[in-house]
């Protein structure tokens, strides 16, 4: 399973907030380059790169995380506010993939001329989920989507990779949603990562035994309560 720590950035600052909110922010750190330098050495197998500014509409970080691309090795996927052509292909001259929600199910034809230019393993579909349904648009905006049904629809496209968020559990500490992620990893031709309420060893266990392809770490990380090293022995 693929050890994947996540950098939030507001504002240039490495923060995490609670089910998205910023109101209910904890910042971190004000060198991103070297927090990414700093899992790369833990033994990362990915970082996720999380523009905040950018998915709220208030602003963007995109020198920044190119900078943390020039300075790290492993692979870097980004996600936040990718919601226009140039902005992905922009991206993904230094990122490894893109992951994308609102452009991907609200601008379908966009998703495929770009995915026939790039191929369809650069984009990683973000199913961020509150109760089950699909939400865009920086968790303001509900698709009436099913999380499955959603997932399908782009597997039927030849997608693969999927990263699962469950809103309610970001940034709670809380456990993961490991009954949405179970039914997830069970359909077939698809890569599942999973986000949201880790906290400590035992969730990394019980994502694993779901089947995910990889898991993303944040708040547990940061606040000390598990260490990649740790994670590295589970996963």
């Amino acid at each position: 399973m693929k050890i994947i720590p996540a950098i939030d950035i507001m504002d240039g600052k490495v923060v995490r907030l609670i089910k998205g909110d910023p109101r209910q922010k904890t910042i971190y750190s004000s060198n991103p380059v070297e927090t990414a330098k700093k899992w790369e050495k833990a033994g990362a197998d990915i970082i996720h790169i999380v523009d905040l500014d950018a998915t709220l509409g208030m602003g963007s970080n995109f020198q920044t995380i190119k900078k943390i691309a020039e300075n790290v090795s492993i692979p870097i996927e980004i996600a936040g506010g990718l919601r226009t052509k140039e902005k992905i292909e922009n991206a993904l001259q230094f990122a490894t993939k893109v992951v994308l929600g609102t452009i991907a199910f609200r601008n379908r034809e966009v998703l495929e001329e770009i995915s026939k230019k790039f191929g369809r393993e650069k984009f990683v579909i973000s199913a961020d989920q509150l109760q089950g349904k699909i939400v865009i648009n920086g968790w303001k905006e509900s698709t009436d989507i099913d999380l499955i049904n959603g997932i399908k629809q782009f597997v039927d496209l030849g997608y693969s990779e999927f990263l699962i968020t469950s809103i309610d559990r970001d940034g709670t500490l809380n456990g993961p949603d490991l009954e949405s992620l179970k039914k997830a990893c069970n359909l077939p031709l698809t890569k599942i990562i999973a986000s949201g309420g880790i906290s400590n060893l035992q969730d990394i266990e019980n994502v694993k035994k779901c089947g995910s392809y990889g898991v993303i770490l944040g708040k547990a990380l940061y606040d000390g309560k598990i260490s990649m090293e740790e994670v590295k022995l589970v996963a």
